[in-house]
């Protein structure tokens, strides 16, 4: 499966990047005051504190939005991890998750052009970049020194939210050349992938031999979470090529995807548990139940006659149906911690919101608004006690982690803002197909003003009290452009056409 390294190659998609010749922004970073009046507003009858919540995230990102220096040879304003005055990619991949829908006031996609500009000409993208003087944190060939590779993942949607093609068209390459190093550096002769705690993201998870440094070593593993997410992005990564018309160029991006699937599903799937694990040299799996196999569900890779077993464990108390969901290690392994123990059991919304998305590409919509209720519930609890976010939360009772840094905006904006509108809410943008899917199943009048739509569309939505799930809701929408708005319940559907 694995292709040879062709210098020649990436360095001509290298060539293509833009943002290696692009000058630095010179203007001021905006305020939350400034850009409250522009952010959309939503509105949910008897849950005045998840408002609340909503604002404190955006005052907190606000709060994080630096701008480029001469020292760090930056080209963007950026939203900062709010973790140690470094840039990271997988925190920002996620931050702007939900950060995009702030556009309006802020763009806070443009912190990825950052990380663009300092990609090497092989390819490569450190994935912790200091902003103090730009210089990588970690030597390129350092075990630890990249990934996890998700920020095409977080293109795609903000293409599916604004269906802004030059910027698919600019990032594309950067995006590309990176794919194809992690293709030729970080696969093993079988064509899987590794990685260790801190490259994977999920730093002291216990996937290798105790004896060794479970953040740095790799323990000659095949990683599922680092397999499937190559997998998925490389299918994202051809979806970004056929639009651009470049599809004949990246065959190999598709083929990856297929081929990954399949060594998954043959080769780290456990059919007596029904679940995906990190494979040894050997071929035993482990058996260390992580979050990270549900990378399977947004990769599509899942076989339909596995579904019921693998998403089931999400509903099994045994497992991931904790009184916060998801935690990141299942209840049933020994080191589980009630408290969280970091990635040994805490909720982080990022993997949270990754479960959400690919129960929903399932068919799964209504698991995926059960977990956003508890998830977004436990936020809103932790919120009203502390008044503030946290980087990841205890799996057992409506508190922080142990550890978890607080005022953690970060990720920690995702659940009550991304996972609130999209998940509580149920409303799921795809601008290109100029449809905004409605999935109703509150009960309480609800709704947004300002929602943003594509590059200049604003809407406000209304949904009236209902009695029960099956009751037809009473929507009121009006939009600044056209499109079309599928409105879902229990039982029924309704398709829209909105016009200015």
């Amino acid at each position: 499966m694995r292709a040879p390294f062709d210098s020649m190659v990436e360095q001509a998609i290298f060539r293509e990047n833009s943002f290696i010749r692009m000058k630095p922004e010179n203007k001021a970073v905006p305020t939350f005051v400034s850009a409250r009046p522009i952010l959309p507003f939503p509105f949910w009858d008897g849950h005045e504190d998840a408002i609340r919540c909503w604002w404190r995230v955006w005052e907190l990102a606000f709060r994080n939005v630096k701008a480029p220096t001469p020292g760090n040879g930056f080209v963007s304003r950026y939203i900062d991890t709010a973790f140690n005055d470094n840039l990271f990619m997988w925190d920002s991949a996620f931050i702007l998750m939900f950060a995009r829908y702030g556009k309006r006031a802020f763009d806070f996609q443009r912190t990825l052009d950052n990380m663009y500009r300092k990609q090497h000409p092989d390819g490569f993208i450190c994935r912790e970049i200091r902003e103090s003087d730009g210089i990588d944190c970690w030597g390129e060939w350092d075990p630890s020194a990249t990934g996890p590779n998700v920020m095409p993942w977080t293109e795609w949607e903000y293409f599916k939210s604004y269906g802004d093609r030059d910027r698919l068209a600019a990032v594309f390459p950067p995006l590309a050349a990176f794919n194809r190093w992690m293709m030729n550096w970080r696969r093993w002769p079988d064509g899987t992938y590794w990685a260790n705690g801190l490259s994977c993201g999920m730093d002291n998870q216990p996937r290798i031999d105790p004896s060794l440094d479970q953040g740095k070593n790799h323990g000659h593993l095949s990683w599922i979470d680092t397999c499937l997410q190559q997998a998925f992005i490389s299918g994202i990564l051809f979806q970004m090529a056929k639009v651009l018309g470049r599809e004949r160029e990246f065959a190999d991006f598709a083929r990856e995807a297929r081929e990954l699937g399949k060594f998954a599903n043959e080769r780290m799937w456990n059919a007596n548990d029904s679940f995906y694990y990190d494979r040894a040299p050997s071929g035993k799996l482990t058996g260390v139940p992580s979050i990270g196999a549900y990378w399977s569900l947004i990769g599509g890779i899942v076989p339909k006659p596995r579904l019921g077993r693998l998403i089931g464990h999400l509903s099994d108390k045994k497992w991931f149906n904790r009184p916060h969901r998801v935690p990141t290690l299942a209840a049933c392994h020994p080191q589980y911690h009630a408290d969280g123990g970091y990635w040994m059991g805490s909720v982080w919304p990022c993997t949270n919101y990754m479960v959400m998305r690919g129960l929903t590409l399932v068919g799964e919509d209504a698991l995926a608004h059960e977990i956003a209720l508890y998830h977004h519930a436990n936020v809103v609890e932790v919120f009203n006690k502390t008044g503030t976010v946290f980087e990841n939360y205890a799996p057992e009772s409506a508190a922080p982690g142990r550890p978890a840094k607080a005022d953690f905006v970060g990720w920690g904006g995702l659940g009550p803002t991304a996972v609130f509108l999209e998940y509580v809410f149920g409303l799921r943008p795809d601008v290109p197909r100029r449809r905004l899917v409605w999935d109703i199943r509150l009960l309480e009048e609800h709704g947004v003003k300002r929602y943003p739509w594509g590059r200049n569309g604003l809407l406000d939505l209304s949904c009236a009290p209902r009695r029960r799930a099956a009751e037809k809701p009473v929507v009121k929408a009006s939009s600044s452009t056209a499109l079309e708005l599928e409105i879902r319940w229990e039982g029924g559907k309704e398709v829209r056409k909105l016009r200015p």
